[in-house]
């Protein structure tokens, strides 16, 4: 039933209350005009620029972002003034003589900086160039809170200015930006670069490169889309340009807003992050290049499948971030999770046989309850106050429970009034910034129906819901139940009461269906058409956990292989996880797994893989250890076989991912077989660089590295040091964290004391040393404290060395990660610190609980 939209409207939206540590709103910048001199060789640029301000009222101080800049000048309509920088608020402070004006003003500025190594700020990134020489990339980095290091600026995402931005380039470099230049050379062979001005956007969304670059483009909707990548590789780019020339159109056909800036450049850089792997750069979308660039003699199917995902994530950000703009970090997840959730539908309508829609039942839904079911969840919509804060709002909730909420009120609201809800949105608050109850207003003006009672109930508090089915029988030719809602949660702090406004579809396996709404502690009786097995939440679109009584889970057994796709993955992924929290046994797993037959979709035997994976991982150093992994196997070998180790011509996409997936997870365990395999290829690199076939050479180098003796990971060393292709190198220099044997971790540990690797690259192989030997790992990293974060981003400090220790299960690593916190964390900057104990804790009490049932399973 709709109701009047008049009704539903009654909620106010105003502005949010300035958060601590925000800038005052008394002068606001309108246009900046910026130049920048980089020196990439000596690492440092310096800049000068006029901002043109409105003074909203009458002021002796103004007030703005800068940090790692020296300022050596600094002027109100041209006259010199005073100012102050304060390093630890990241603000500079200029005071005036007397009083300014309201209304238009210019402040001027010159300075010098740093060209970093990491990727914050204006950064640098060393690669090797196809004919072995060296060479040096700039690129920036700005969000969240790095503008300021590459200029003076009111650097939070409300202030909204154009940008006019000028830079200098050497001979035989090429600069570019968010908008096409006017280029002037000079008599020495250098070029002032000249970019045309912006709209009005937010500065984190700034971006400037340079370096030798060759640019590839295509035209889509009166679009001119560009590849710009080191020399050599741009043809690599040629399947990202032909996904964006299709996404271009379908995007401006669902946003019902024109793509607004005259060309959009896809950006490839031959390095790595601890944070991203691409930035929505208006018009100027920066990638690290395993993200952008398809290599066919080196990239999996599964690489060329998150090519696509991630360009579409990053240009659905061109409207949705970029466009219309959240008002404060608070509401992040208004970009990132509708990014996330625009990505997925993209690929899943120009994909269909992807199976998008379904795979994100096992993926996203299953990682964002992950985290969102332990004591270290926090609402969507959360409080931010500092910089480390920022940073840690880049996680899973805000990213993929953000995407799976918004999947749950479109299939509320319906397709069709859910993306006219977008579109008034877009058209009302295009240039502008906005807080989550303006989307949730224009959703219900468009579909007449109040989604903010939903909404907020997802997006304002943390936790799973938990819908219980009971009491299910046939009555006049109907299948009857009763609903009940409560909380799932792995750990007690997350099983504490709380209620939500569930909406639910049900379904009978003959086809009937209806929907539902369940609140609160009363039962819900609930009616569907057609006698026969009762599906909850039917087609999983709904943020939901979802248990079955006995007979009603018994009947889903039975009747499995009846059930849809998504609802046969859902179930695998719900009663797994019910087990885990102690709601049910996980024999209930264990008989639906069996239901899984031989000929099962690719998804269905990839979410299996993946659950025993979870199961070996939580014995790992146990007794039980090795008789999973004989059994795992038992299970998943003759999947494999079946399949083939090699790829065959016209098969689909999932099957070769699954085949990924088994050959990484057979290999990793130690598979005698997986593993000979993978030392012949490897050993015939040597004097062929093609001789793993790249439909499986991402699994098998894995499996090498995992199982490499002193001497093979030598030879790895050696290819790692030898190899020319950044993506390539990058992966190896991962893989040299993968070996088992904790002697060779303790080599690998050593080189990061060396120049051997980049900075990044050192973060990475730290980062993978801890996959399997996380105390290893975390003490190295806290007794070089000061070493590892000159290689870390300033964004990842807090959260870096406490997340090492995250996997272990040593009973005093919580206290060691407590005691690091204590001393070198502020207070507001534990994020970090609290979800890697919520890790432990929930894998011990995991473990506990299931171990009986995993015992009896083995013992069959």
């Amino acid at each position: 039933m709709k109701l009047a939209v008049a009704a539903l409207l009654s909620f106010t939206v105003s502005a949010p209350a300035l958060a601590a540590g925000q800038l005052p709103r008394t002068v606001v910048p309108v246009l900046y005009d910026i130049t920048v001199r980089p020196d990439a060789q000596k690492l440092t640029f310096s800049g000068e620029e006029t901002v043109t301000v409105d003074v909203k009222t009458p002021t002796r101080t103004i007030v703005l972002n800068a940090a790692d800049l020296a300022i050596t000048r600094a002027t109100l309509d041209g006259r010199p003034i005073r100012y102050a920088l304060d390093n630890e608020a990241q603000t500079l402070t200029l005071t005036l003589p007397q009083a300014v004006k309201a209304g238009r003003h210019t402040v001027g500025f010159a300075w010098t900086g740093t060209i970093n190594r990491a990727a914050s700020g204006l950064f640098a990134i060393d690669y090797t160039n196809t004919d072995g020489s060296q060479a040096r990339m700039l690129a920036t980095q700005f969000e969240a809170p790095d503008a300021r290091r590459f200029a003076p600026m009111w650097d939070e995402p409300a202030f909204k200015a154009k940008f006019r931005l000028s830079s200098t380039a050497p001979a035989g470099q090429t600069a570019y930006s968010n908008m096409p230049a006017t280029i002037t050379q000079a008599a020495d062979g250098s070029k002032l670069y000249k970019f045309g001005e912006t709209p009005v956007m937010s500065s984190y969304l700034l971006f400037l490169g340079m370096g030798d670059v060759e640019r590839k483009t295509a035209r889509a909707d009166g679009v001119e889309i560009g590849i710009i990548s080191r020399k050599g590789v741009v043809d690599q780019g040629d399947y990202a340009l032909g996904a964006a020339s299709k996404l271009l159109p379908y995007f401006n056909n669902y946003f019902g807003q024109r793509y607004p800036l005259p060309k959009m450049d896809m950006i490839a850089g031959p390095g790595s992050s601890q944070f991203f792997g691409a930035m929505e750069n208006w018009g100027a979308i920066f990638y690290f290049e395993s993200e952008l660039l398809f290599d066919p003699k080196i990239a999996t199917e599964s690489n060329r499948q998150r090519i696509h995902t991630v360009v579409a994530h990053e240009m659905a950000h061109q409207w949705f971030g970029d466009l219309v703009t959240m008002a404060w970090w608070d509401d992040l997840w208004l970009n990132e999770g509708f990014a996330s959730w625009m990505e997925n539908k993209a690929s899943a309508d120009l994909n269909p046989a992807w199976k998008a829609r379904e795979a994100e039942v096992v993926g996203a839904r299953e990682s964002a309850m992950a985290i969102d079911a332990t004591s270290a969840t926090h609402p969507i919509i959360r409080k931010v106050e500092t910089v480390d804060q920022i940073g840690e709002a880049f996680d899973s909730i805000t990213y993929l429970k953000g995407q799976s909420v918004i999947g749950m009120l479109e299939a509320t609201l319906g397709e069709a009034p859910f993306r006219e809800g977008i579109r008034r949105y877009m058209a009302k608050y295009k240039y502008g910034n906005t807080v989550t109850d303006q989307l949730w207003a224009e959703l219900s003006a468009a579909s007449g129906q109040p989604i903010a009672t939903i909404a907020k109930d997802f997006t304002l508090q943390g936790g799973v819901p938990l819908v219980t089915l009971t009491g299910t029988r046939c009555e006049g030719g109907a299948t009857v139940a009763t609903l009940t809602q409560g909380r799932f949660g792995l750990d007690a702090a997350s099983k504490t009461p709380q209620t939500w406004h569930v909406p639910i579809r049900l379904a009978t396996i003959d086809g009937g269906e209806a929907r539902a709404t369940v609140f609160g502690a009363t039962a819900t009786p609930v009616k569907v058409p057609g006698c026969g097995t009762l599906v909850l939440n039917h087609g999983k679109g709904s943020y939901t956990r979802v248990m079955y009584d006995e007979a009603g889970h018994a009947a889903i057994v039975r009747d499995f292989n009846k059930m849809a796709l998504d609802d046969r993955l859902g179930t695998l992924g719900d009663d797994f996880a019910l087990a885990a929290g102690g709601y049910q046994d996980l024999s209930r797993w264990f008989a639906v797994m069996a239901q899984v037959g031989a000929n099962a979709d690719p998804l269905e035997w990839g979410t299996v893989a993946g659950k025993l994976g979870t199961l070996e991982r939580l014995y790992r150093g146990t007794p039980l250890e090795a008789s999973l992994r004989q059994r795992s196997a038992a299970v998943l070998k003759p999947v494999l076989a079946r399949i083939g180790l090699d790829a065959k011509p016209g098969e689909s996409a999932l099957i070769s991912n699954l085949r990924e997936q088994l050959i990484g997870q057979l290999g990793g365990d130690g598979d005698a077989d997986v593993a000979a395999r993978a030392r012949t290829y490897v050993a015939a690199l040597r004097t062929d660089p093609g001789a793993i076939p790249a439909a499986i050479r991402a699994p098998i180098l894995a499996t090498y590295a995992s199982n490499a003796t002193a001497a093979e990971w030598d030879q790895l060393l050696a290819l790692t040091k030898a190899e020319r292709s950044p993506v390539a190198k990058n992966r190896y220099v991962t893989l040299l964290g993968y070996a088992d044997d904790p002697a060779i971790a303790a080599r690998a540990l050593e080189l990061l004391k060396t120049d051997t690797f980049t900075p990044p690259q050192r973060a990475a192989l730290l980062r993978s040393i801890a996959g399997t030997h996380p105390d290893l790992a975390f003490d190295w990293a806290v007794a070089n404290r000061t070493l590892v974060d000159s290689f870390l981003e300033e964004s990842t400090r807090s959260g870096f060395i406490v997340g090492l220790g995250a996997g272990s299960s040593d009973p005093a690593m919580p206290g060691k990660i407590t005691a690091f916190a204590d001393q070198y964390l502020p207070a507001g900057s534990r994020g970090g610190a609290t979800r890697a104990i919520s890790q432990i804790g929930v894998r011990k009490g995991t473990a506990t609980q299931l171990q009986p049932a995993v015992t009896r399973w083995l013992g069959k």
